[in-house]
């Protein structure tokens, strides 16, 4: 008797649908073929299937069953085929009623003892389950939230095998999850734990940053150790503005594709921050691996990607982000074929002026070698720095700023309520752009018809030009951060004091960092 299930496949951030076929008799001798290019996961999950099905009440009759995940040609990968497989199996032999198979996408890996765990992907596969207008959804109850944020599908959370078959025959009492998507994600956007208001000093800083959420730009630090360029940078979340439900939609497709969703999660709620170590591969960076899985890039989506000591950083892992980072998007390609993940991210990086940490400061002296300075800031290309747009010099913080009786300091919200009044201008402003939102995203063809200067504005930017020997694409960052500078003024033209902000965040362009 031939029976089918549905499963789904996820590459890249979408899935695709996979027919489970499975034609048992013919052979008095009990075997089992499994075909449609499975990876070794698929492959093992005989073993697993077999004792979920005996142990279930069920059993494995001495027959030849042939398997076959269709379409052949695309290879399948992951335990989540176990649930499938199963119930196709229990079909095929008579055990299960398989009239309502058809009307089911079915992912999970089965326990020996027949219970299901969570599997990766899910969102995806919900997104496309609806799309191709099957009734409903079978998945461990683990992922549950994550797929009900779907409308216009009835997804079952279910812990075993027989309560997948209690599902299929329409026997029991099993509802389908119930979930208001928007007021699910609205309950859950808390204040994020850490706040400005901790930081004594550092208003220049704090004025950067600003600036920087304000327009999604990009931001290094460079200080002495202990300066607070850490504590700054995980500091910026709490001043972007909260993620929309969309924006959130994007994220969790990417997190849960990378098994990174924690346990009964139904949305991203806040936007993500991502510190990789130092060690880390281009590979984990920006994705890929025999079956393409998204990188820290793409998993800091609407988010933050935070690289504290750049220069420790391998240079051709800091050079694969530079196309990233100018299309919001990596293209893995492969030999069969080829994914795209978003990486629409604001980078904020920090490091040291030289090894020892003290190259410039105002008390400690540089007891680096001669040259080894220049070799340690020549870790970072140009090119890189390029597409940084603002350049901040960290200063420690003296003394009498640690220990000054308590005053009231600029705190997370009020920086906040300021960057979002900017984000407000520039949605309007790019309200006929669809996926253009903040000053930083503008191509450069937006940039001359909007970042206009006045006579005195374009005599300042010629000479910081030529003084600075500044390339086309700091030309235009320059101008994207005197908007950004004149937004959060709330100024329709970008004045010069706009301009010559904006400048001096061009520090390290100066001459000793030649890339």
């Amino acid at each position: 008797m031939l029976a089918k299930t549905y499963a789904s496949a996820v590459f890249g951030v979408d899935a695709r649908t996979v027919t489970v076929e499975v034609n048992a008799g013919g052979a008095q001798q009990p075997k089992y073929f499994l075909v449609g290019l499975p990876d070794s996961a698929v492959k093992e999950g005989e073993q697993r299937i077999e004792a979920a099905i005996n142990n279930s009440g069920f059993r494995l009759p001495r027959l030849k069953l042939v398997v076959n995940l269709a379409p052949a040609d695309i290879r399948k990968e992951g335990s989540a085929y176990d649930l499938p497989i199963a119930l196709a199996i229990l079909a095929a032999t008579g055990q299960v009623d398989k009239e309502n198979l058809d009307q089911f996408v079915l992912m999970g890996e089965l326990a020996l003892d027949g219970q299901i765990r969570p599997v990766r992907g899910v969102l995806p596969m919900a997104i496309q389950a609806r799309k191709e207008k099957f009734k409903g959804l079978l998945i461990p109850t683990g992922n549950a939230r994550e797929a009900a944020i779907v409308n216009h599908l009835d997804v079952y959370a279910i812990n075993n095998l027989r309560e997948a078959v209690e599902v299929i025959e329409g026997t029991g009492n099993h509802q389908p999850v119930a979930l208001d998507t928007r007021d699910d994600f609205f309950a859950n956007q808390e204040a994020y734990q850490h706040d400005f208001a901790d930081v004594r000093g550092q208003e220049n800083i704090k004025r950067a940053l600003e600036i920087a959420a304000a327009g999604g730009h990009n931001v290094i630090l460079i200080g002495p150790p202990g300066a607070g360029k850490t504590m700054l940078a995980r500091r910026l979340p709490s001043i972007l503005p909260p993620l929309g439900l969309q924006e959130a939609l994007e994220t969790t497709k990417i997190h849960s594709v990378a098994g990174i969703l924690p346990p009964n999660s139904a949305l991203v709620y806040h936007r993500p921050f991502r510190a990789p170590h130092h060690t880390i591969s281009d590979v984990a960076l920006v994705g890929g691996g025999s079956n393409p899985l998204p990188g820290e890039i793409s998993l800091a989506h609407n988010g933050v990607l935070f690289l504290d000591e750049l220069p420790e950083f391998k240079r051709t892992v800091l050079e694969v982000m530079r196309q990233p980072m100018e299309e919001r998007k990596v293209t893995i390609s492969r030999a069969k074929l080829t994914v795209d993940y978003p990486a629409s991210f604001m980078l904020i990086a920090s490091m040291n002026p030289c090894p020892c940490g003290y190259y410039n400061h105002p008390e400690k002296e540089c007891v680096c070698a001669p040259g080894v300075v220049q070799r340690y800031l020549n870790k970072i290309s140009g090119p890189l720095l390029d597409r940084i747009d603002l350049h901040v010099e960290v200063t420690p913080v003296g003394f009498d700023e640690l220990t000054a009786i308590e005053r009231p300091r600029t705190g997370s919200q009020q920086i906040l309520e300021r960057v979002i009044a900017a984000r407000k201008v520039q949605e309007e402003r790019y309200l006929s752009t669809p996926d253009l939102y903040a000053n930083a995203q503008m191509p450069s063809r937006m940039v001359r018809e909007i970042c206009t200067l006045n006579q005195a504005g374009q005599v300042l930017l010629q000479t910081a030009m030529k003084k600075l020997q500044l390339s086309a694409r700091a030309y235009d960052r320059i101008l994207k951060v005197s908007r950004t500078i004149a937004d959060l003024g709330g100024s329709p033209d970008i004045k010069i004091e706009h301009l010559a902000e904006a400048i001096q965040y061009r520090s390290l362009d100066r001459e000793n960092w030649v890339g």
